[in-house]
């Protein structure tokens, strides 16, 4: 049975029940008195921990509202938090019912991982956030340039292509967790930081001196992908439900 990705502006409850595999989530999700919402590690505004572990933000709040739907209590949910790397492992081996977090809908990762997208929650793009002191004001600047970003994302991809078109030259330096990625860029070890834009907005906040950063104005994934390959890579937050057959 096909795992289900639901990236949604949709009901929770509608999403558990218009097809077997979501009503078999429903079912497990019912059984334990709670669901295992999988979150990011941290990102000001969509699922951060504060330092009593209470969680906030939008994605949290969509996980809140599933527990809602299904519990009449918004309570009854709990947060696990996941890398890039190990977003889709937890997913497809049942140790999340959902995921509510960013990711990026591909053509690849709707067909052949047992995972179906259905919709999007926050529609966004990947860019650069680079120090001021460089006096770059256009990703075209970039070349030579050091990125860090997260590994298990098509940012890579998305990189390579852009720098490609563009013929500019580049090193990726990637890490597990976002707060890897700041404090390499935070100590030095990369001159610029790429992701989805709405992460790097949030994520500047975090930086030791956050107004000597900016996010450059170039969205590459939608730009690059949409008009030069006529493929469509929607990044954002993505909601994911089901249970996969063994």
């Amino acid at each position: 049975m096909k795992r289900i990705s639901i990236a949604a502006l949709l009901l929770a409850s509608a999403a558990f029940i218009v097809t077997p595999a979501k009503a078999d989530t429903l079912s497990v999700i019912k059984e334990r008195g709670r669901v295992n919402c999988g979150v990011s590690q941290g990102v000001l505004g969509f699922s951060n921990a504060d330092n009593t572990g209470q969680w906030t933000g939008f994605d949290i709040d969509f996980c809140r509202a599933v527990s809602s739907a299904i519990f009449g209590d918004a309570s009854k949910v709990n947060f696990i938090p996941l890398s890039t790397k190990d977003r889709f492992t937890a997913l497809q081996s049942g140790e999340a019912d959902l995921l509510s977090r960013q990711t990026t809908w591909t053509l690849s990762r709707d067909t052949s991982m047992g995972l179906k997208f259905v919709g999007t929650a926050y529609y966004d793009g990947q860019g650069f956030m680079v120090k001021k002191s460089l006096g770059v004001k256009s990703a075209k600047e970039l070349s030579g340039a050091s990125l860090c970003t997260e590994t298990g994302t098509t940012t890579e991809l998305n990189v390579a292509d852009y720098f490609k078109a563009n013929n500019l030259t580049y090193e990726i330096i990637a890490f597990d967790r976002p707060d890897e990625t700041i404090g390499a860029l935070n100590k030095g070890r990369c001159d610029v930081y790429t992701t989805d834009a709405s992460a790097l907005y949030s994520q500047r906040l975090t930086l030791a001196d956050p107004d000597g950063f900016m996010v450059l104005p170039e969205i590459i994934s939608r730009n690059l992908w949409d008009r030069q390959y006529g493929r469509v890579m929607t990044s954002g937050s993505t909601l994911s439900a089901g249970r996969s057959s063994p």
